[in-house]
């Protein structure tokens, strides 16, 4: 089936809930634009061309597939090396689809930028049997584009993955991110940090399947809002029939930084094994009052207080990762933009 054929999804499904399809959509559900490329440069490497492929029956996936933009594969054999991969979009709708093939112990950082009034990317990865990839996606687009993203990541036996997200870019953000490990032994550890200022919306659909026994997963999101931005983060994790010795959990926690700022979280767990571990837990509060004394007390302003908790806060995202050179470059680049924001 393709797009046109598909019906738009309700709000009561629950990817759907928070973002609807048409808010998301750069036009009208019933319009598939052509889109324009999103530009993808990878320092010492060559990307080759690739026909994107798509679950026929998802529509967002469905939607990236059939508007074109540009498409492109990029197959690492590695020893440790960090990769940096730039990703601008431009234009009135850009597309971009990336796939990822990876052996090997690699660092890949994804840093997306630009103007364009929409953006769509979709980002797929087959990590082989006992390699390692530590991945950083950047978000940073200007405050004026909306975002469509899709992942599909696909672990293999004793495969390891650091997945961290970093989103502070565009106004009206939709990211579904999906995982799957289909190899015993295979673990992930997955973080997503989030600042929404202004009436930035931020919605982040997160799910892990546990397809064999002996696997693990961990993910932590840490969002900070400010305005009367509004997050959005839903956790579907599910353990299939037989996954016995799966070891999985997941954390959401927000903090709101005014009184008009909104965040929801929303973990769900499915498990049909029995000798398994699995949690989740969620939290939302304001910045603590004794904290925010505490350090205005040492000389320094309201805002430089403020901005040294959210700084900890959201860094503290990060800490379920065991790659040092991603995390290194994730807080890096989170503090270089937090700096940025308490200048303006």
């Amino acid at each position: 089936m393709n797009y046109l054929q598909m019906a738009v999804p309700p709000r009561s499904a629950h990817l759907w809930r928070y973002t609807p399809w048409h808010r998301i959509h750069p036009t009208k559900p019933e319009e598939l634009p052509q889109a324009d490329s999103v530009s993808f440069e990878v320092e010492g490497f060559e990307l080759s061309s690739m026909t994107p492929e798509s679950d026929a029956s998802e529509i967002a996936r469905a939607f990236l597939k059939e508007a074109g933009g540009s498409s492109s594969r990029l197959a690492v054999k590695g020893t440790g090396e960090t990769i940096h991969i730039k990703a601008r979009a431009s234009g009135h709708v850009a597309v971009g689809h990336l796939e990822l093939d990876i052996k090997g112990d690699v660092t890949i950082l994804l840093h997306l930028s630009g103007d364009a009034g929409w953006c769509g990317i979709h980002l797929s990865g087959r990590i082989h049997p006992n390699s390692n990839l530590g991945f950083g996606f950047i978000n940073e687009l200007d405050q004026t584009t909306k975002l469509l993203r899709c992942d599909d990541w696909l672990l293999e036996r004793d495969a390891s993955f650091d997945h961290a997200t970093l989103s502070v870019g565009g106004f009206n953000c939709k990211s579904d991110l999906r995982c799957t490990l289909n190899g015993t032994g295979s673990s992930i550890r997955q973080s997503v940090t989030a600042h929404g200022q202004g009436a930035r919306h931020d919605d982040h659909h997160i799910e892990i399947h546990h397809l064999h026994g002996n696997t693990n997963s961990n993910l932590v999101t840490n969002a900070a809002c400010a305005g009367s931005s509004h997050f959005v983060a839903t956790g579907l994790l599910t353990i299939a029939e037989g996954a016995d010795g799966t070891d999985a959990g997941q954390v959401f926690r927000n903090l709101l930084l005014s009184e008009k700022a909104r965040a929801e979280a929303i973990p769900e767990l499915e498990v049909l094994a029995d000798d398994v571990s699995a949690a989740h837990g969620a939290a939302s509060a304001p910045i603590d009052p004794a904290q925010l004394h505490y350090l205005m007390s040492r000389g320094l302003s309201p805002e430089e207080s403020e901005s040294m908790i959210v700084n900890g806060f959201l860094i503290d995202a990060f800490s379920n990762l065991k790659d040092e050179s991603l995390i290194e470059q994730m807080r890096t680049r989170l503090t270089v933009h937090l700096e940025c924001e308490l200048k303006r």
